[in-house]
């Protein structure tokens, strides 16, 4: 139904685009978040049960010393009601076909569905991040051997053969960041010609899942009306508005618009930053994208600044969180879902608290702290890296003043 989602939070525009790499997961637990919700109404409704019959149990032991006191007094009968008759486990065993070692048939088929359409167009992104990074590293060198031989010509002591050694370096690395950008654009070309076959495999995929929801969905709106025709035992008009207000609630569930919803919101239909071409800057350095830890774990930065430095407009996020929790769910778990032998969501973030080797570092760039866990620094200050980087490119450190914090690790070089 509608109500499995919150909709009413709206949607945060930092959500990970079901597009990236990995980000099929939410299409996946939906699986596991019906059946759990079918077997919370089935809790509840066997509770109710069990306060009936007890109703029903102390009016008859009521309704016999009443007896007792008048010859004539009215009759109760029991109230108990039919309730584990609604949803039988015949009827759940058809709408989920689980597996002999833990998991759901329809979630691993929807999990390797979408693994497999992923494949060839995450081996392509691969392929043209290692190109970018090369043209990147080959426009650092020629402006670095276009520097050394400029200083060359102004000071004395280099020789001429020293000079055409220069200039030798600077027509040889500005050959290399030619290959290097050509290699780079043919492999965003390359990237480009799969992401359309990409986008229409993964919306199959999203579309059989969305098949699967709608026998669910279907399923829950029949049983809910088969309990409304349980709870309404009685012809008394004082309560046909009640019942007349539950059977309107329950009819105008969507089951389109609830499919429409989840595909805006965690499928196809969101917004997805393609790659692009990006030229080097040299005089840019960007601070790495950072991620929020389960309870417990070492404090990290926030992804909502952007350091002085660089853009991560474009940065791939392959790993990035794929945790999620929806609202009638009483525990968020940060994998994927229960019993899924796949491992679940690979995602997941791990505890990045072991401490690595202390070293001495030098800051490159001006860096200044957006949040209360990070360290604020100069270009050249020295300080002590008490930590090793962690899979977002963010190390633990210990300034000279004492103030311990993380920091980009991009923005320093050891001494």
């Amino acid at each position: 139904m509608s109500g499995s989602y919150d909709e009413s939070a709206g949607v945060d525009d930092t959500m990970d685009s079901f597009w990236e790499v990995g980000n099929y997961k939410r299409a996946v637990k939906r699986f596991d978040d019906g059946h759990r919700l079918c077997n919370d109404l089935m809790s509840c409704l066997q509770e109710r049960s069990k306060i009936e019959k007890a109703y029903g149990d102390q009016l008859t032991a009521w309704s016999k010393r009443w007896r007792q006191l008048i010859e004539k007094g009215p009759q109760y009968g029991s109230v108990e009601r039919a309730w584990l008759g609604v949803m039988t486990e015949a009827e759940r065993k058809e709408a989920y076909h689980k597996q002999i070692i833990g998991g759901f048939k329809e979630a691993k088929e929807a999990d390797e569905g979408f693994k497999k359409a992923q494949k060839p167009w995450a081996k392509k992104l691969k392929e043209m991040e290692t190109a970018k990074k090369s043209y990147h590293l080959a426009c650092k060198e020629e402006k670095l051997a276009a520097t050394r031989e400029a200083n060359g010509k102004t000071e004395a002591s280099v020789t001429a053969d020293q000079q055409k050694k220069l200039h030798e370096k600077v027509d040889k690395c500005k050959q290399d960041m030619q290959k290097a950008k050509e290699k780079y654009e043919k492999s965003l070309e390359e990237l480009n010609k799969c992401t359309p076959q990409y986008m229409e495999s993964m919306e199959q995929v999203f579309d059989q899942c969305q098949q699967h929801e709608v026998k669910r969905l279907t399923f829950l709106k029949e049983a809910l009306l088969d309990i409304k025709r349980h709870l309404n035992l009685t012809e008394n008009q004082s309560y046909s508005t009640i019942y007349r207000e539950l059977e309107r609630t329950i009819l105008a569930a969507n089951t389109q618009e609830d499919l429409k919803w989840f595909s805006n919101n965690h499928g196809p239909g969101m917004h997805m930053n393609w790659p692009a071409f990006e030229e080097y800057n040299p005089d840019q350095a960007s601070a790495p994208p950072k991620k929020k830890k389960p309870d417990g774990a070492p404090p990290t930065p926030s992804t909502d600044h952007v350091a002085p430095p660089g853009d991560r407009s474009s940065v791939s996020s392959y790993e990035k969180n794929q945790a999620y929790s929806t609202e009638w769910s009483d525990d968020e778990q940060p994998t994927t879902y229960s019993g899924n032998e796949n491992g679940g969501n690979g995602n997941s973030f791990e505890d990045d608290s072991s401490a690595g080797k202390v070293v001495r570092v030098r800051a490159l760039y001006d860096y200044e702290g957006q949040e209360q866990d990070e360290l604020t620094f100069k270009a050249g200050d020295e300080l002590t890296k008490t930590e090793d980087e962690d899979e977002q490119g963010w190390c633990r450190g210990r300034l000279d003043s004492g103030q311990e914090g993380l920091y980009p690790a991009n923005y320093v070089e050891p001494i």
